[in-house]
């Protein structure tokens, strides 16, 4: 039987995208440019400020200018973490069932400490997680299997027996070095023309997890 259920944050558990796109506008207006519409923003979400920088200014870390430009964004950021933020519709009603049938849940991303902490508060799910790991909890992050592992460590539970929900290839990456078993959560911030990442399913709706419940 499934021993735990695992989410990504951004894309997946929570859409973040709304707050991460203020801040990569403010960053804009500092620059005296104009905002981008969230919907040209919101495909690089779960990229982190990388991508959502190169989204707005077609730059990459390599650039002189882009660690000036990532401190403004992650700035504004932490100060307006979860003005906009809301779980996906269905997120709240499954970790309802979760908790009902005695299953730990939590979540793994590549989001630092600084953010992840702060942002489960204000959703009101840090306290109810089973393991908060985030991208400088272990030495390294996902695609690695090493944060899989310790969230399993944390959670008492072994990874072929636990289910791992993301939106992006790492996720997938990541679910399937440690031996989770990785859906895709297709109302997350995905491509169109993505694959199938070697995942063993993809879902349409949250609560469609509950019939993952067992070992398929």
């Amino acid at each position: 039987m499934t021993e735990a259920v695992f989410f990504d944050l951004d894309g997946t558990f929570a859409d973040t995208a709304p707050d991460l796109a203020a801040a990569v506008n403010h960053v804009l207006a500092t620059r005296d440019l104009p905002p981008l519409p969230l919907e040209v923003l919101r495909p690089q979400a779960s990229h982190g400020s990388p991508g959502l920088l190169k989204a707005a200014f077609g730059i990459t870390p390599e650039a002189a200018e882009y660690e000036g430009l990532r401190a403004i964004f992650l700035d504004y950021y932490a100060s307006h973490i979860c003005d906009h933020t809301r779980l996906f519709d269905g997120m709240a009603e499954l970790i309802d069932a979760l908790e009902a049938r005695g299953l730990p849940w939590g979540i793994i991303t590549n989001k630092p400490q600084r953010y992840t902490l702060p942002l489960m508060q204000a959703l009101g799910y840090a306290e109810r997680a089973a393991c908060l790991i985030s991208a400088d909890t272990c030495q390294y992050a996902k695609p690695h299997a090493q944060p899989m592992l310790k969230a399993c460590e944390l959670a008492s539970v072994t990874a072929e027996n636990c289910l791992y929900l993301g939106d992006d290839l790492r996720d997938m990456q990541a679910a399937n070095a440690s031996g989770m078993r990785g859906l895709i959560a297709h109302w997350g911030y995905i491509s169109s023309d993505h694959t199938t990442w070697g995942a063993a399913g993809g879902l349409q709706h949250p609560l469609q997890l509950l019939d993952w419940l067992t070992i398929r």
